[in-house]
């Protein structure tokens, strides 16, 4: 069986199959994979198609200026404001577009903590419960790191591949933060950074989808290896509208979906929702029924509240002399991830450096500025991105129009820690040499790290999944992506997304996802018709 030859073009091949998969993100795409050898029958459901391979992948115009690839609709805030969400409906969903950033969470992040504006709860399952499942998905995924350098982890195991290193700039950086007594680190990234890999290492990744497949996103390092196998088949540009039940209520039965303008049921003997955390709520919500009046699996309430998103800020330090960097992403520090400064006693976040802005990328968010004058800017920046955890509050949720357009709820909390948290990077840059200094908070559209709002927890009162992100109404639906956080720590959740899915896989179809499973990381796999009469959104 080709990967050709299980793209569903036409329609469905089947009526029914043991799983239906709807979304193909870092969930949905890695569970697809951990289900290809299970002995079951596989239907991976995908909104959009997939990304064409072309040389606007790499053109910073085109990508931020022009949007050449966003294709969502438009989503309202609670005040009636339409806002374009960064949010895309692709194979591999937001990880084509993502900075290839897998890390783990924390051991304490697992477990209740204290913040000034409440408590981030305990999740329903500890951080040894996933660990296993954290090695299987740094396999997969290709993970380059150095499991000595960061105290907030402690860990033995060493990363499938080495950390890819520094250039000169990011090293001098490193050396800066150390000296004053910080712990600069390597961030666990997932490229094909190898002997005869595909990744060269270029300016455009974080943010751009890669023109040669060296980034491990779910689309290359999981959806086309699955398809390789012939178990699971995918069919693109389908709209799940509802999932269905039966009489009771308690038994999903498929799935209706809007194929190429064409009403399908796919029938599942399980449905697995993958479409992120704020498409999978808005998608039990259409699925309300006679049985489930406010939603499906919503006898808590739950769907749809609770919504988080980090706050975050980018920073940009300016020097005249330095900066000359192409592949930036490489540092991060937890210094303040657990704890506070002199200042703040509470825990203020988690700062890395992302990828490497240009002109084009800032044109958007500051129109009045000459292109050329952004474009020097650019080039002489060192650029941070500062993530401080968000609380869940019920408050803070997805709903639906009487239009069903989906509509968000957010009020920024545990702001204050994130101040502090900007306060004292400025100062540590100040104290590095950097003269100049720009910081900017993000809002409602920037939700790359959206979580929450279909929570995992022991009480079905409380929460909609159980720990083993089954619904407690329907037993047979589950939910595999960020929705079931119950917090949100405070760094790239793709990992725990993929790792979470691997251990989810085994209670789907038992014995489906073995701990031992990959000695190494698969290949990418070519797909001739992605490159092929690709539409271009």
């Amino acid at each position: 069986m080709t990967v050709e030859t299980s793209l569903q073009i036409d329609g469905p091949a089947k009526s029914r199959y043991d799983v239906v998969i709807v979304g193909s993100g870092m969930g949905g795409g890695t569970l697809a994979y951990a289900l290809k050898d299970a002995g079951v029958s596989v239907l991976l459901i995908e909104r959009g198609g997939f990304v064409p391979q072309e040389k606007q992948n790499w053109d910073p115009d085109a990508v931020f200026e022009q949007g050449r690839y966003k294709n969502a609709e438009k989503w309202y805030s609670d005040t009636g404001e339409a806002f374009s969400p960064g949010t895309y409906y692709y194979v591999g969903g937001n990880t084509k577009f993502y900075g290839s950033s897998l890390v783990r969470f924390r051991r304490e992040d697992f477990v209740a903590s204290e913040h000034e504006d409440g408590t981030s709860p305990a999740w329903p399952f500890t951080y040894d419960d996933i660990a296993p499942y954290y090695s299987r998905a740094e396999r997969v995924y290709k993970v380059h790191g150095d499991q000595h350098d960061d105290p907030t982890l402690p860990r033995d195991e060493p990363f499938p591949y080495p950390a890819i290193g520094h250039e000169p700039e990011v090293q001098a950086v490193a050396d800066g933060l150390t000296k004053q007594g910080l712990t600069p680190s390597s961030i666990p990234l997932g490229i094909d950074w190898r002997q005869g890999g595909a990744c060269i290492r270029c300016r455009t990744c974080d943010g751009f989808p890669c023109r040669v497949l060296a980034k491990m996103d779910a689309d290359v390092a999981c959806v086309r290896p699955a398809l390789q196998t012939g178990n699971v088949e995918l069919l693109t540009e389908a709209y799940a509208e509802k999932v269905l039940t039966d009489e009771s209520g308690q038994t999903a039965t498929g799935v209706q979906l809007v194929h190429n303008g064409k009403a399908v049921v796919v029938e599942a003997g399980k449905v697995v929702v993958s479409c992120g955390a704020v498409n999978s709520a808005a998608l039990l919500l259409r699925s309300a029924t006679d049985k489930h009046s406010n939603g499906l699996a919503n006898s808590s309430g739950m769907v749809g509240r609770n919504y988080m998103v980090h706050n975050n800020s980018i920073m940009i330090a300016l020097h005249p002399k330095r900066n000359k960097v192409e592949f930036q992403k490489t540092l991060y520090f937890n210094d303040y991830y657990l704890k506070g400064n002199a200042d703040f006693p509470y825990p203020l976040g988690h700062v890395q450096l992302i990828g490497k802005l240009q002109g084009a990328m800032l044109a958007g968010q500051k129109p009045l500025i000459p292109k050329w004058a952004l474009d020097i800017a650019a080039g002489h920046s060192m650029d941070w991105w500062l993530f401080t955890e968000d609380l869940p509050d019920p408050e803070n949720r997805v709903t639906l129009r009487n239009d069903e357009a989906i509509r968000i709820s957010w009020k920024p909390n545990n702001v204050r820690a994130h101040q502090h948290l900007v306060k004292e990077m400025k100062r540590i840059l100040h104290k590095m040499g950097y003269p100049l200094i720009f910081s900017e908070t993000t809002g409602i559209a920037v939700n790359s790290h959206q979580a929450g709002t279909i929570r995992a927890g022991d009480d079905p009162r409380s929460s909609v999944l159980d720990a083993d992100c089954q619904t407690h109404d329907v037993k047979n639906l589950f939910v595999v992506d960020s929705s079931f956080f119950p917090s949100l720590p405070v760094m790239n959740p793709a990992l725990t997304i993929a790792a979470n899915a691997f251990r989810v896989a085994e209670q789907i179809v038992p014995g489906a996802a073995p701990r031992q499973a990959e000695t190494r990381a698969p290949e990418f796999l070519p797909l001739t018709p992605v490159f092929r009469g690709s539409k271009n959104k």
